[in-house]
């Protein structure tokens, strides 16, 4: 009886895993497909080199660079904003915080994730654009700025709860050998634990970028829908993920070639954020190695 029920659970545990692997392989099928139909019309070298993306008017053009320019425009903004806040709270808590603070703030900090993006996006166009267009004159009510700035609001959770995490598991050893040596509890945090728990902070920053580039409901709502090839943070600009909700609930015809950008658009996508978790695996390796 006892080794039918271990293998039960052995083929339920199988099958959950197949289902997820099956589920990638599905949407990277899915992707693939309508992505080679798209590029069997359109030039994959003009789709790279384009500076002008307009697959819904009359003059056509396929070239992805605005869109990509808009996606790293408001996820740079949001890393440039989210990170020097992120890890100083979680310097803060592993370093200097009493235990009781911590189990209360940390869980109310990553409360600020299980909010509905769509309503960080209306935060963004109804509160941070009206606040920072008394700052900057001439700022457009769509802009990359504001929204940056509120995907910055929403991934700070990400990089403060993983970055403490990573300081909490250096070894006190480690602290107390620098107290030994007369330096300060900020000196101890700043030069021994930060770099000892680097691999952890740095995967954080990585996925909080995939995350940033990833967002959809707040660029969409707050960063406007003009494609343009631009890094000036305070006009509208289009994401990628922007453009594939805007063409998603639109009247574009299923199985035309307009319709397919928006396949060309998520492999794109894809790749990137497929690129950036590889990158936060080799680094996070390649630190364990350095500090073992």
């Amino acid at each position: 009886m006892k080794r039918t029920r271990e293998t039960v659970i052995e083929k339920f545990l199988l099958s959950s895993a197949l289902i997820t692997i099956l589920t990638t392989v599905g949407i990277i099928s899915v992707l693939a497909f309508e992505a080679v139909k798209f590029f069997r019309e359109v030039s994959i070298i003009d789709f790279f080199t384009d500076t002008q993306w307009t697959p819904l008017f009359t003059k056509k053009h396929f070239g992805i660079l605005p869109l990509l320019s808009g996606t790293f425009l408001t996820s740079a903004i949001a890393i440039a904003f989210a990170l020097p806040i992120g890890l100083s709270i979680a310097i803060y808590l592993s370093e200097y915080a009493p235990k009781r603070f911590r189990e209360f703030i940390k869980p109310a900090l990553e409360l600020l994730a299980a909010v509905p993006t769509v309503v960080y996006g209306f935060f963004a166009l109804t509160v941070v654009t009206p606040f920072l267009q008394k700052i900057i004159p001439g700022m457009s009510g769509f802009n990359s700025l504001s929204a940056g700035l509120v995907m910055g609001i929403m991934i700070i959770p990400i990089i403060s709860s993983l970055s403490e995490d990573a300081l909490r598991a250096v070894p006190n050893s480690l602290r107390e050998a620098a107290y030994g040596m007369g330096s300060t509890r900020f000196q101890t945090a700043i030069k021994v634990a930060v770099p000892a728990a680097s691999s952890g902070i740095v995967v954080s920053v990585i996925l909080a970028i995939s995350r940033a580039i990833g967002e959809t409901m707040i660029v969409a709502i707050a960063a406007g829908q003009q494609p343009r090839l631009t890094l000036n943070p305070l006009v509208p600009v289009e994401t990628l993920t922007a453009y594939i909700v805007q063409v998603s609930l639109g009247d574009v015809p299923h199985n035309s070639l307009e319709y397919r950008t928006i396949f060309a658009a998520g492999i794109t996508l894809f790749v990137f954020t497929f690129a950036l978790n590889n990158i936060s695996h080799w680094i996070k390796n390649k630190y364990r190695e350095k500090y073992e």
